[in-house]
């Protein structure tokens, strides 16, 4: 017999027993470390998630994150999976359907994805689910060895210190785009102390800055003010953010595919094109 209900009363350890299950046949895998961070970082609330159970064990599962977004309280697919030998069953859309009401009465009033543009199962999946794109992603992913700098002559010039989220919005004035869920000022907050911060000042006043989460490899965040772009701020925020990664690989997710800025900068960085994504969402 299946069943379909909410995660708040099964353990950390069955989570991720059926999370490493679910994704055995992926490219990438997560330690347990990792999958708490991840988790953490996007805001996971195992009450507001659900997952459908075969005589006791965790088959299917949908991981949401709770939050703002665009002002809107919101829930964010953190993860999605089903185990193999189950797959093919719908148990994903059965657990969104059904999942419905339980954040309504919770007061969310939209939904929110991302899902890679080349799985188009899924793509269809979301779509006959009433989602709609709302934007699309840029990702990339290097080793570190081979990011390649050109010279940079501006080091003298600006200073590298650390910062804080105390001016959130002097940092957003440097923006091109809304940063995703997973990058954006809420998501950093949950725990920011997991992230390394860092700002390009020349004397006392900001010029860039660049937040990445070194156990991880990602660059979270990275920008510069608009008048003072081509200078090489970027270039030295990034030399210094990577001292600090604690991966072999750099990653940089979920930038906007029409903020040329930001392409044009993680090319010149010699940072490869890894695919697309689309974020998607669904009105409840």
């Amino acid at each position: 017999m299946k069943i379909i209900k909410s995660l708040k009363e099964i353990s950390f350890e069955e989570l991720f027993k059926a999370f490493s299950e679910a994704f055995i046949d992926y490219d990438i895998q997560v330690n347990k470390t990792e999958l708490e961070t991840m988790l953490n970082r996007r805001g996971f609330v195992p009450e507001l998630s659900f997952g459908a159970f075969k005589d006791g064990k965790l088959i299917s599962f949908t991981c949401n994150g709770v939050g703002t977004f665009n002002g809107i309280k919101t829930a964010y697919d953190t993860g999605t999976g089903t185990i193999k030998e189950h797959r093919g069953h719908g148990y994903a859309t059965k657990i969104f359907t059904q999942s419905i009401p339980f954040l309504k009465e919770a007061g969310i009033t939209q939904y929110l994805l991302e899902v890679l543009q080349h799985n188009t199962k899924a793509v269809s999946v979301y779509r006959n689910l009433g989602f709609k794109v709302s934007r699309e992603f840029n990702y990339y992913q290097e080793t570190k060895e081979n990011i390649y700098f050109r010279e940079n002559n501006t080091k003298d010039k600006y200073q590298i210190k650390p910062i804080n989220l105390s001016d959130t919005e002097l940092l957003r004035s440097f923006h091109d785009f809304n940063p995703s869920w997973q990058n954006s000022f809420e998501a950093i907050s949950r725990k920011p102390e997991d992230f390394k911060m860092i700002g390009a000042y020349n004397e006392q006043k900001l010029l860039g800055y660049c937040i990445s989460e070194p156990a991880s490899g990602d660059i979270t965040q990275i920008a510069v003010n608009k008048d003072n772009r081509r200078k090489g701020i970027g270039t030295q925020l990034m030399q210094e953010a990577l001292k600090y990664n604690s991966k072999d690989t750099t990653k940089i997710i979920n930038t906007e595919t029409d903020s040329d800025s930001i392409t044009s900068f993680i090319k010149s960085v010699s940072i490869p094109h890894g695919g697309k994504q689309f974020e998607m969402i669904k009105q409840l």
